[in-house]
């Protein structure tokens, strides 16, 4: 009997915004939600987070990964979810050896961060397919992160889908917490449809360079690396005949991007 193949998966950044969207069902979680049930069921996932953001290259090891809460002054009931997916020691062993001959150390500690199951919990509900988290070494130029997305896209071919969570746009001094709706920023529009237009023309050497290529905008819409690297990690993945969509659109409290970005 001929093993079937597992199906080519897509790779996928998601602007996960406020933490409270695991909780939500809104426009943004219900596109999350529909996502999750057109794609066909990947063996397992990877996930780069901008809420594991250290100083080193790692990988998550554990067969039972703990849910973390690592944030502050939510309500109770955010601290109460729980993502119950497994890990795969495997699929982190493949990762390091596709990553090699960088030092990519073995992490029994971190589990899912709320960049991985604010998302996953609606994108995949069930918390039935094994969950890798790759952290994003911060000593690192940018380069080395799109570098490691082309170095991963082999994993795409083995039915493992590759996701990144963080935000195109994300500054919360000018976000509006609590306050009326605020429309968005001009800068932060500005920046976002730029991306866009980076990424449609596989233009990667501005979308890369941003902090010297992107001007005045970029600063205002990306003051800290944490939440832009994501992106360039499912960039890096992109083959030439892979298209690029953007499946969820929209910008939070006027300065966070909740655009998702699918390559293939």
């Amino acid at each position: 009997m001929t093993q079937r193949m597992p199906p080519r998966m897509p790779a996928l950044f998601f602007g996960h915004g406020n933490p409270m969207n695991a909780l939500l069902e809104n426009a943004y979680t219900q596109q999350w939600a529909a996502i999750g049930s057109a794609l066909p069921k990947p063996k397992a996932i990877l996930v780069v987070s901008a809420h594991w953001y250290i100083q080193d290259a790692a990988v998550t090891v554990s067969t039972a990964p703990r849910t973390i809460h690592d944030f502050g002054g939510f309500p109770r009931e955010l601290y109460q979810v729980q993502y119950p997916a497994p890990g795969d020691p495997e699929l982190a062993a493949r990762v390091q050896k596709l990553l090699a001959p960088i030092e990519v150390r073995f992490d029994q500690q971190w589990g899912f961060d709320h960049g991985t199951w604010s998302v996953l919990r609606h994108v995949f509900p069930n918390a039935d397919i094994p969950v890798v988290q790759l952290s994003i070494d911060e000593t690192r130029p940018p380069w080395f992160h799109y570098d490691i997305g082309q170095r991963l896209a082999p994993l795409r071919e083995e039915g493992i889908l590759i996701l990144g969570s963080g935000n195109v746009v994300h500054n919360l001094h000018a976000y509006a917490w609590g306050r009326h709706v605020q429309a968005p920023y001009d800068w932060a529009t500005s920046f976002e449809q730029r991306v866009r237009e980076l990424l449609l023309s596989g233009e990667y050497k501005p979308l890369v360079n941003y902090e010297a290529q992107l001007g005045r905008e970029a600063e205002l819409a990306v003051p800290t690396p944490d939440h832009y690297l994501p992106l360039l990690y499912v960039a890096g993945t992109r083959a030439d005949a892979d298209a690029i969509t953007f499946p969820v659109e929209g910008v939070d409290g006027g300065s966070v991007s909740m655009l998702a970005v699918r390559v293939g």
